[in-house]
């Protein structure tokens, strides 16, 4: 079987032995270094595409996308340098890309006319496939030019790629000269005549100048019908390829595609391309291209998305298995209005976060995109990483920004067990500056404001201190669990040499800590340690001796 990005699946379906595992990857070509810079530089220009002025009309818009085509054809030129300079094997594959986006640049986005045409194939045969250039270096740097053995090979090549349309007069002066034998008792000459005439057999016996059949195409319209018309070229192109190839061999899948451009059947270009090609890049930029040049407008796919954005999601896809390449990706499915979001969540949810950078990115995308699951999703993930080694203050910032309750209490429990245990809060400037978050559950509420209260004690505002101190134990904010530890906390506040308490606030203290013991068993009771027994007599001393100074008190300020 083979995916349509030409990747092999499965050789054959057999039954695997049970020591065999097979590892099936998808786009292996996103994988390859020297592949990267075509994929980052072609990404802007198809994000360029997508905003560029859709108003413009006529020739306008035709020259703005002409222009596009060429930019990709200049990305994928660069690419191929680079890989000469590295000896990449990938040179022959891009080189083919090319050839064939130019041929589709020429036949579809610029649609050429008849004139032009024939003009505009020449520079496409010239700059893929004609070596004319270092030929006449080789010659002209001789000692004896017209004594070089490729002298005359070179005036045949020349004649077979010359971009002047001056055929008519030569046509004249050649037929002339060939009825009047003048040229007779030279071979060589003779034969140029019969090139300059079109024969078309006479071009055939310079076959081994011509490295291709759609180079002996455009040689054969040149010297035959230099005005032929976008509509006859599949007649000639077809009978070309006959006539080059001569039964000898089979067409290869680059002259299949050709041959498809030729005919002006786009989709069946794309399908080729989609199966000779080993990824997605070229067939998901040519297709939007073509897309933006109204020329798939009529062709849907029977599961409902339109061509242009299959492919599109099929390339995005692929980029999203890379570690850095998926931020591609993201905007690839953007511009899929219809499928795009969907693979966009159900994607991004398999990114590997492996650090809190790459989730903040992550996040950042999500957010940009109102994407709420996905958020929720990866604040959870980051919270249950952060809490797993220990790092209490980013998994409660992180829960706090997936909105989870039960996540942010239970962090917050670890942090006042930690607090029990240590004395002392780790992370302050997080709880310090929790604001309206902390009403996210209540036992949140309870941590900043158990915080408020000892950031007050620092500061000797003893008196609100105290009052926040008895409001998380009478406002049951305080877990039960937790009222020992606030009662201890008053201790230092009843010892003050300045009565903090009122007779009304130590009479609430009372009854907390009476609720506190009375709640427990006289098998709990007898399981307390030392410490705690030690902890209840010393607030009960507190407590009496702080009533008794503020009886004496206020008794004394009613006397006067």
């Amino acid at each position: 079987l083979q995916q349509p990005g030409g990747s092999s699946i499965c050789k054959c379906l057999k039954r695997p032995s049970p020591s065999r595992v097979f590892v099936v990857r998808k786009d292996q070509d996103i994988y390859i270094q020297t592949l990267r810079k075509l994929f980052n530089e072609s990404h802007g220009i198809f994000i360029g595409l997508q905003r560029s002025e859709e108003e413009l009309a006529g020739k306008s818009r035709k020259a703005q996308l002409v222009q596009v085509s060429k930019n990709y054809r200049s990305v994928i030129r660069a690419c191929m340098e680079d890989m000469h300079q590295a000896a990449s094997k990938f040179v022959s594959i891009l080189s083919a890309m090319e050839l064939i986006w130019n041929l589709c640049e020429i036949l579809f986005v610029e649609a050429a006319a008849a004139g032009p045409l024939l003009l505009r194939l020449l520079d496409w045969v010239r700059l893929h496939v004609c070596d004319v250039d270092n030929m006449v270096r080789e010659v002209l740097s001789s000692e004896n030019p017209s004594k070089h053995e490729l002298f005359w090979n070179l005036g045949n090549t020349q004649t077979l790629t010359e971009m002047e349309l001056k055929w008519q007069h030569w046509h004249e002066e050649c037929q002339r000269y060939l009825q009047d034998g003048t040229f007779a008792s030279n071979s060589h000459m003779e034969s140029i005549c019969k090139i300059l005439l079109g024969d078309e057999d006479a071009i055939l016996e310079k076959k081994e100048l011509l490295a291709t059949w759609y180079q002996f195409l455009v040689t054969r319209l040149l010297y035959s019908h230099p005005t032929v018309k976008p509509m006859e070229l599949r007649f000639y192109a077809q009978s070309s390829m006959d006539l080059f190839l001569g039964g000898e061999s089979s067409p290869e899948p680059l002259d299949t595609i050709l041959m498809a451009a030729f005919e002006f059947e786009m989709h069946q270009v794309i399908k080729e391309c989609s199966i000779a090609l080993s990824n997605w890049w070229f067939v998901a930029h040519l297709t939007d291209l073509l897309d933006h040049c109204k020329l798939l407008q009529s062709h849907n796919l029977y599961f409902g998305s339109n061509m242009r954005e299959f492919l599109l999601l099929e390339y995005a896809s692929g980029l999203f298995s890379h570690h850095s390449l998926w931020q591609l990706g993201v905007d690839y499915f953007d511009h899929c209005p219809e499928y795009g979001r969907v693979y966009l969540e159900l994607h991004i949810e398999r990114i590997p976060l492996n650090t809190e950078q790459k989730a903040l990115k992550v996040l950042r995308i999500c957010e940009q995109r109102q994407m709420h699951e996905q958020v929720r999703s990866i604040c959870k993930i980051m919270a249950m990483k952060a809490l797993r080694n220990n790092r209490l203050g980013s998994a409660l910032s992180w829960s706090i920004r997936a909105k989870d309750a039960a996540f942010a209490t239970l962090i917050s429990d670890r942090f006042l067990k930690d607090y029990c245990e240590r004395g002392c809060f780790s992370d302050l400037d997080l709880i310090d500056n929790l604001g309206p978050s902390m009403l996210l559950s209540d036992r949140l509420t309870f941590l900043g404001k158990y915080r408020e209260f000892h950031r007050l004690y620092g500061e000797k505002r003893f008196s609100e201190a105290a009052k926040l101190l008895l409001m998380l134990m009478t406002a049951h904010i305080a877990p039960c669990s937790f009222w020992m530890t606030l009662l201890t906390d008053a201790l230092p506040l009843l010892e003050q040499k300045e009565v903090i308490f009122s007779a009304e606030q130590t009479y609430e203290l009372m009854r907390c800590l009476e609720d506190l013991t009375a709640g427990k068993s006289d098998k709990q009771k007898f399981q307390d340690d030392d410490v705690e027994t030690m902890k209840v007599e010393m607030l009960r001393l507190a407590l009496a001796r702080n009533l008794a100074r503020v009886i004496v008190k206020e008794g004394t300020l009613e006397g006067s």
